[in-house]
């Protein structure tokens, strides 16, 4: 039988950030729509409770990263690939994943949202990890910031799709890691400083 991961972030303080975290949007969008781009399917309960907690008009458009081997000139490279992928010229843009690692995939997915030309983009993700970027990004929002590789529940799962069903963020233990692996999503490139919703 599995052991309960332990409690790292409880659905009390989720609750808490989260609400904190669509009071500053909603502050920060006052008077204008927010077009909300949720990155599923990790990010879906947090997607989900955040709408809740924002206060101006919203459209939500989801879509979903998938990695694919393609052949350029005879090589084999990995690309990125997104769908479905909305229209979003002039309009106020909000790039929602769950968790922030090493910002690749997320940074690909904003340069190709700038190449549209909204009018802002900015990015929001519930857990930042920022000792694993690779790239030179920083998220808008953030609510939290963890080391810790194996996080799971509020609908992260682990490399069997369990525990998303939790209403807290739990870490998996040192018999559950061994087949572990890392959770949630990546998160998009902003020039503007994160900060940590209180």
């Amino acid at each position: 039988m599995k052991s309960t991961p332990k409690v790292v972030f409880s659905a009390a303080r989720l609750a808490s950030r989260v609400s904190a975290m669509g009071r500053a949007i909603s502050r920060d969008y006052a008077g204008r729509t927010v077009d909300l781009v949720a990155i599923m399917d990790s990010s879906f309960v947090f997607a989900a409770d955040l709408v809740r907690q924002i206060k101006c008009p919203l459209v939500c458009h989801f879509v979903r990263a998938e990695i694919r081997d393609v052949n350029v000139g005879g090589y084999e490279r990995k690309e990125i690939f997104f769908s479905p992928e909305p229209v979003l010229r002039d309009r106020e843009v909000l790039l929602v994943d769950a968790v922030l690692h090493s910002g690749v995939t997320l940074d690909f997915w904003a340069r190709r949202l700038l190449d549209s030309k909204p009018k802002s983009l900015r990015t929001a993700v519930l857990i930042d990890k920022p000792q694993e970027r690779k790239v030179d990004f920083q998220p808008d929002y953030f609510c939290f910031q963890s080391a810790s590789n194996y996080l799971v529940g509020y609908g992260l799962p682990e490399r069997r799709g369990m525990y998303r069903n939790l209403p807290y963020v739990g870490e998996l233990d040192g018999a559950q890691r061994s087949g572990g692996k890392k959770s949630g999503g990546q998160s998009g490139k902003s020039r503007r400083k994160k900060r940590s919703v209180r």
